[in-house]
């Protein structure tokens, strides 16, 4: 049987609201940051998880700011403090007594992309591989090269900007790294299928590096 709870995580002065979906069969947990002018229900991150469902995956689909953060702009582009409230909410489901014994993967879309590889890229960081959905990566600047965890960048053949932004973070990262281009997608995955592609690419990297008794393979 699968457990849907909505979940509150203290950081600091304030408490994080989080969707936390575990299935009824279930090895690892993928914790979801979005990005700007979006939140934990979003339509495309809600239908990317229910593919991670159906693959034994968990999920955890995280606002990393208060209703009243979100009203200002630079929070929303604050990715240090983005970065250290998903560690925070990690570290929450590392001592939860139904989470603590999973492995942890992060998926990001947009700004939240940044937090991720941010957030992955931190000294003993608990994650176990990185998914990027038209992402920002290159939010996370130097350290890129910091983070030590499997990654995954999807980006739309029809997202030029962001994808020759990737490209150019795909070269700074020393952990095994993969670009996957979706063809004809914008930045929204919007166009039919292309969303489908997108969280099939995501959850077969997930499997690949977090699920248990899975042969590593190489990465293209």
């Amino acid at each position: 049987m699968s457990d849907y709870r909505s979940v509150h995580i203290p950081v600091d002065a304030v408490k994080l609201e989080g969707d936390l979906h575990l299935p009824g069969h279930w090895d690892a947990i993928v914790v979801f940051a979005h990005g700007s002018g979006s939140s934990r229900h979003s339509p495309r991150n809600r239908y990317v998880a229910s593919v991670l469902h159906q693959a034994g995956l968990g999920t955890l689909l995280l606002d990393l700011l208060t209703p009243a953060e979100e009203a200002d702009r630079g929070n929303v582009f604050n990715i240090p403090l983005l970065a250290h409230r998903l560690s925070a909410a990690t570290h929450w489901l590392a001592e939860a007594d139904d989470t603590g014994a999973r492995r942890c993967g992060y998926f990001g879309a947009s700004t939240g992309a940044g937090a991720a590889l941010w957030a992955a890229a931190e000294p003993g960081a608990r994650v176990g591989a990185v998914v990027s959905r038209g992402g920002r990566p290159d939010l996370a600047g130097p350290r890129l090269a910091a983070v030590q965890a499997p990654t995954l960048l999807i980006v739309g053949s029809a997202d030029p900007q962001v994808l020759d932004l990737n490209r150019e973070a795909l070269e700074r990262l020393h952990a095994p790294a993969c670009l996957e281009i979706v063809p004809g997608a914008t930045h929204l995955f919007e166009e039919p299928g292309t969303l489908a592609q997108a969280a099939a690419l995501a959850a077969d990297w997930f499997v690949r590096y977090l699920m248990p008794g899975t042969t590593e393979k190489p990465v293209p």
